[in-house]
């Protein structure tokens, strides 16, 4: 499907809403209203709509805890999701699962995960369950470049291309496994070219670019649907924030950080919009101003909304 004017505006508008949804969560973190770690997912709002904007609502996604832009993505209740992350009863998990273990089925995600690597076996499972049932239904893991010497990932790799399954490996990789840059981790040039091992199909992409990151992902899903099989799609990014908030960052240098900041999408896509596809300035003006007013609301909304009460801790839990 080819992205009409409508399609980039909203494109832009959801990339906006998470940066600043990202933006609101860290402070409310910095004030204490936020409890638990917070792993923002600032930087890598192009790779999060690309990839999103080509599924259907009914198709299966599992994503990590920096997984707050996919899901919002996905059509997940910005308010809903700024609720649970203060632990209120109006959020998407009751309160119960916090920054990184929400969940909402009705936009087929299957969760958050907080161990590294773990929700891509269920995405597998998930895609697998389409397939016996003959739905076309697909899924699509979200993880990071740490997450590629897990063994967990590795394993569900090898199933996929042994059952053929409807899933796309989308791999944001964003330099750093925390602390540690992949590159001093693995002996190959790329990470794609680990699962054409498993007889995958890879790409690698561009994901400050949420076009490239569309059509590709969009070609992995229509390949996917069609019984083609799987496809790992190595998404080259970088995250302007901190691992978590607080990290002090010794890691990496302010000239790198710099040199991706100079390359933000959420300033460059904009300006595209503007130069290649008869967007105006007062479009964009006017985006940025019903991003503004809607994440007063979502703040407000979190902020009034009742904690889960003592009395009812035992509630959903089923095990």
């Amino acid at each position: 499907m080819t992205l009409e004017k409508p399609d980039l505006l909203r494109m832009y508008k959801t990339m906006l809403l998470i940066r600043r949804f990202e933006e609101r969560a860290v402070q409310f973190s910095l004030e204490g209203e936020l409890r638990g770690s917070l792993h923002p997912c600032i930087g890598q709002e192009a790779t999060n709509v690309g990839a999103v904007f080509a599924l259907r609502q009914d198709d299966f996604m599992t994503c990590t805890y920096r997984g707050h832009g996919v899901c919002i993505a996905k059509g997940l209740d910005a308010k809903e999701a700024m609720a649970e992350l203060l632990g209120r009863e109006t959020g998407c998990s009751k309160g119960r699962g916090g920054s990184m273990h929400w969940t909402d089925t009705n936009i087929g995600l299957l969760g958050e995960n907080g161990i590294v690597g773990a929700g891509v076996p269920i995405a597998v499972g998930a895609a697998y369950t389409a397939k016996l049932t003959g739905s076309d239904q697909v899924a699509i893991t979200f993880f990071g470049d740490g997450a590629t010497n897990q063994g967990s990932l590795l394993e569900a790799l090898n199933l996929a291309a042994a059952w053929q399954a409807p899933v796309i490996f989308f791999c944001e990789n964003n330099k750093y496994s925390e602390m540690t840059p992949i590159a001093d981790m693995i002996g190959t040039e790329t990470l794609a070219e680990r699962a054409q091992g498993f007889g995958i199909h890879s790409m690698i992409i561009n994901g400050y670019d949420p076009i490239e990151t569309y059509e590709k992902t969009l070609e992995a899903v229509e390949r996917a649907r069609m019984g083609g099989g799987p496809t790992f799609i190595e998404a080259k990014t970088y995250r302007l924030f901190g691992h978590m908030v607080g990290d002090g960052e010794p890691y990496r240098s302010k000239e790198e950080v710099a040199e991706w900041q100079a390359k933000d999408a959420i300033d460059r896509f904009p300006e595209r919009l503007i130069a290649e596809f008869g967007v105006s300035e007062a479009e964009i003006e006017t985006i940025k101003a019903e991003v503004a007013a809607e994440i007063g609301e979502i703040a407000q909304f979190a902020l009034d909304s009742p904690w889960p009460k003592v009395e009812e801790i035992e509630k959903y839990v089923f095990a």
